[in-house]
């Protein structure tokens, strides 16, 4: 009998931050109460915070299960993928359900934009990690650079980042998306470093643009001056941009190859790698920052579409 596709789980994949890391994709394609203009899976095309369970709650922990069984542990399983994953209304039952299986710790990577909400606060808490964003210090960058849901201001997001440490007893490592020419200037990063304190969160780290991002004029600090921005914000902070992307996962390489080899025979975009492969677009996407790294492939766009070239 033919093992059932894996459609909402993805990896392990090598994470600078988390090791091997299990993703888990709660939410459909592009489903996010932003629009960010960094984001390495292109533009938003389903902008909202209406929380629904996009998928069933057994189908998704089914998968867990499999993948469980089939791979050696990994080293965190972690909500992540292809849009906002606390827009996922049955987030907490799936996080509880998980921790009822394994002793792997559950991270959430979210940014930040539903914490108000209580529910959302309650369904999170479950979680050993939670990484939220915070890109901007007020409402015009908010505006510029994370184009948020109308109904999401930038001082209810920073509000409720606040109000979810007092009440969250895990670990909070909290993301700050810097970019060239925006956020990058020592006033920006002054009043980011005020809001960061009131979160309190056990680290704070840094990055920018390492991928193809959404807007060609989403550009990358460099990384003299990211090191300069983390000594304003203290002991906590680091920086995780990836300047120098290595592979450090054999089984990662070849599945690399394997993407590889695809695009020679013709220019793909990620959904076709991803389609073609059978692999989840996120895998896609570092596989193809590595090889555009290695100088073995470019992008060419084709009505507002990225197809990956062979060089």
């Amino acid at each position: 009998m033919k093992t059932a596709a894996y459609r909402h789980v993805f990896g392990p994949v090598p994470s600078r931050r988390l090791g091997r890391s299990l993703g888990v994709d709660v939410v459909p394609f592009k489903t996010c109460s932003y629009d960010c203009i960094y984001c390495q899976l292109g533009r938003t095309t389903n902008k909202t915070i209406c929380r629904s369970e996009y998928t069933p709650t057994e189908r998704i922990l089914d998968e867990v299960k499999r993948k469980l069984a089939d791979d050696s542990q990994p080293d965190y399983i972690t909500f992540s993928g292809s849009g906002e994953p606390t827009l996922h209304s049955s987030l907490g039952r799936l996080i509880e359900a998980i921790k009822e299986i394994t002793t792997v710790p559950v991270a959430v990577l979210t940014n930040g934009s539903l914490l108000y909400d209580e529910q959302v606060q309650n369904d999170v808490r479950g979680a050993n990690l939670v990484i939220p964003s915070l890109d901007v210090s007020d409402e015009i960058e908010f505006q510029r650079v994370n184009r948020p849901f109308v109904d999401v201001t930038f001082d209810k997001m920073v509000r409720g980042l606040i109000d979810f440490r007092t009440k969250y007893t895990g670990a909070i490592w909290l993301e700050v998306m810097l970019l060239r020419g925006v956020t990058d200037n020592e006033s920006s990063v002054g009043k980011l470093v005020s809001f960061t304190e009131k979160i309190n969160p056990e680290k704070i780290q840094l990055n920018t643009v390492a991928r193809p991002p959404a807007e060609e004029y989403a550009l990358a600090v460099s990384q003299e001056k990211m090191h300069c921005f983390a000594g304003m914000f203290g002991g906590k902070a680091e920086v995780i941009a990836d300047f120098n992307p290595a592979m450090n996962s054999r089984s990662f390489s070849i599945s690399r190859n394997e993407v590889y080899n695809l695009i020679k025979r013709r220019p793909c975009s990620l959904k076709d790698i991803a389609a073609g492969l059978s692999i989840h677009r996120n895998e896609a996407v570092k596989h193809t920052q590595h090889l555009l790294t290695e100088g073995l492939i470019t992008i060419e766009s084709i009505k507002s579409t990225r197809y990956y070239k062979a060089l």
